[in-house]
This record gives structure tokens, sequence and C-alpha cells, in this order.
């Protein structure tokens, strides 16, 4: 049995709830601050959600199903990195949680993903995700 461990990050947005969660949502913002993927969705329960792009030079396709959405509080995806060389079953999927949290004119974004194997991976993946704040944050407060 693989290791189920989950990396975790977060980060406070000067920007209303309602703000942040339509840069989730819109594909035009998500290119700006997910380094040009572009995110294709209809943003609904059981919808299929893509991420298509070019990382270090070669094209990517990721992809996923939405979980659970409560606007401006909760996306819940299932992802599978087309790069990961993982099988595309569901045990291979990680779950990626934006928790959405008002704290009066700010927003505290906390992004958890799950199904990761090894202490190694985490630090990986908490970097990606504090850079994708990183850069929320910057479109959202510029």
């Amino acid at each position: 049995m693989k290791p189920n461990l989950t990396a975790e990050t977060s980060t406070t947005i000067n920007a209303s709830p309602q703000k942040v969660w339509k840069a989730l949502t819109d594909p035009e913002q998500i290119k700006q601050y997910l380094f040009g993927t572009t995110a294709t969705s209809d943003w609904k329960k059981r919808s299929k959600i893509t991420y298509t792009g070019e990382w270090q030079g070669k094209s990517y396709e990721d992809k996923g199903e939405i979980v659970d959405i409560i606007p401006e509080k909760k996306l819940h995806t299932t992802y599978l990195s087309g790069m990961s060389g993982k099988e595309d079953i569901p045990e291979n999927y990680n779950n990626v949680i934006y928790t959405l949290t008002a704290d009066g004119a700010q927003t505290i974004v906390t992004i958890q993903q799950d199904n990761i194997a090894t202490k190694k991976e985490i630090d990986h993946m908490k970097e990606n995700w504090a850079l994708v704040l990183q850069n929320m944050k910057k479109l959202l407060e510029s």
C-alpha cells in the first residue's frame, strides 16, 4: 500500500472571496497565475476539468473532475497530471481542494493536495502551490 500524504499551503490575499472565486473559475485569470495554463470546465459538480499548456517546452493535458463546488467557499477537484506517466485509473488521481475563508476585507486561500507518495513530492507540491498562490495574490492585489 502506497503512502497517502497531503501537501497544504495557504496565503492571505487582500481581496474579497468573490474576487478570489472569480480568479479560481475564470479561464482568463487562471491563465495569468497558473503558468499560462488553459483551464476548461463548466464549473459544475461532476463536470470534467482539463488543464492544457506547455511546461519546459513540452505540451501537456492534465485532467480531473469537479467533486464539490460551493461558490466563494470551496472547489474540490480530482487531478491527474498528463506528465506524471501514471496510468489513468482512479487511485492515481489526487484530490485538490481550494478553500476560501473570509477574514475582514481579505481572503485566506488554502490549497490541499492528497495522494502524494513521498516527502520529496510533498515539498515539490508545496513549492508549486506557493508559487501559484503568490501569482494569484499579485494578480488580485494589483
